[in-house]
């Protein structure tokens, strides 16, 4: 018997696909066995991808990390393991840019076998007689009346920073600076007007405490930029129904969230490379990803399964609803050093939001934090 072992994330959309489909995989293949562990969504950001690969076979992983994967060869480069057919498969059938977010340098570090950006949510029992906002005024408007909120931890309000700024800034991660004066000051007042009439306690909340306030109690009632979450789509998962729609527009343009989602990828100091790679292939296959991963909870990585009628029947059409925005969605960037301006500066837009204070200095922190990034050795 073949043990192989998993890190991923702990919910259902993160744990539950990925198991199943690895029970399916052990009985077809009964000398492999494979067993995953999870870990809260707030590590899956933060912990080191190579203490994990020092002690995982099987990695679910965050984009961001592609270039120092490259970089450093902590993970197994997937474009020598697989074959060009079906690396040009995944790649044609990407959503968005997920396929290429784990490529840095021509080093294939992961695939995705699980694609999200920001969306817009809402209770569609809230709206029967009422308008779904389309534009951000409109999104002011009804955030007035107290109904509003989305993710206010760190990282997530870096990613509306960047949404944001993708649409209203003159200089945005260039080669010196993250963005200029100018258009950061008026990105961090937009984020603070909208934060003025939204509860306090959403600056404690990550994207599935937003779902999970919303499907469960009557107080939220739209979200107009959170990771999405096909679960709360679907029937039994929570008490109420939420529905996913794509992200309104500001200045006349559909605003441009950030790429999340997950890749697969395997350990360079594997034992078991072969079943390794195998697996990883057979997981972000499309008929698996559009049948039992989708089936257990899982939000596929592959275009065949955001197209598939039934899938978006059983999620009240999530995927096609928010095709576009994945299609548009930011890609952050993925240098070596990034993750240190990431851990750092949602902390600074953080404080800016919460608590106001001089713009200026804010932005002059994050244009700092960013150029040490980009300066130090990782």
């Amino acid at each position: 018997m073949k043990k192989l072992r998993g890190i991923t994330w702990a919910h259902s959309r993160g744990f539950t696909s990925i198991v199943a489909v690895s029970q399916r995989y052990s009985e077809l293949y009964p000398n492999v066995d494979i067993v995953w562990e999870k870990r809260s969504l707030q590590e899956f950001a933060d912990a080191p991808v190579e203490k994990l690969a020092e002690t995982y076979d099987l990695l679910i992983i965050d984009h961001p990390w592609a270039g120092f994967a490259a970089k450093h060869k902590i993970l197994l480069p997937l474009q020598e393991h697989l074959s060009e057919e079906y690396l040009k498969d995944q790649a044609d059938n990407s959503v968005g840019a997920s396929y290429i977010s784990y490529n840095f340098d021509g080093y294939q570090s992961a695939l995705a076998i699980d694609a999200a950006t920001p969306i817009a949510v809402y209770r569609p029992d809230y709206f029967k007689d009422k308008k779904v906002p389309e534009t951000f005024e409109e999104v002011l408007d009804l955030a007035k009346k107290g109904v509003v909120a989305y993710a206010g931890i760190p990282i997530n309000l870096l990613m509306d920073f960047y949404m944001f700024a993708d649409n209203m800034a003159e200089k945005f991660f260039t080669d010196d600076c993250m963005i200029d004066e100018e258009s950061g000051c008026k990105v961090l007042e937009k984020m603070r007007e909208l934060a003025s009439y939204c509860p306090k306690e959403m600056f404690n909340w990550d994207p599935i405490s937003v779902h999970e306030t919303m499907s469960s109690e009557d107080k939220i009632y739209y979200c107009p930029f959170a990771y999405g979450y096909t679960n709360y789509s679907r029937r039994g998962y929570a008490k109420y129904f939420l529905k996913a729609c794509d992200v309104v527009s500001l200045n006349g343009t559909p605003l441009h969230t950030v790429l999340g989602g997950t890749g697969l990828a395997v350990s360079a100091k594997t034992k078991y490379l072969d079943e390794a790679v195998d697996f990883a292939a057979y997981a972000a296959s499309p008929e698996i990803q559009k049948t039992l991963f989708f089936d257990n909870g899982g939000q596929p990585g592959h275009r065949a399964a955001w197209l598939d009628e039934e899938n978006n029947r059983r999620s009240m059409d999530f995927f096609k609803d928010t095709l576009y925005t994945l299609d548009h969605s930011y890609l952050r960037p993925r240098y070596s050093g990034y993750l240190d301006f990431q851990d750092n500066a949602g902390d600074f837009v953080r404080d800016y939001v919460m608590n106001g204070g001089d713009p200026k200095k804010t932005i002059c922190k994050m244009n700092e934090l960013y150029l040490r990034s980009k300066g130090e050795k990782h």
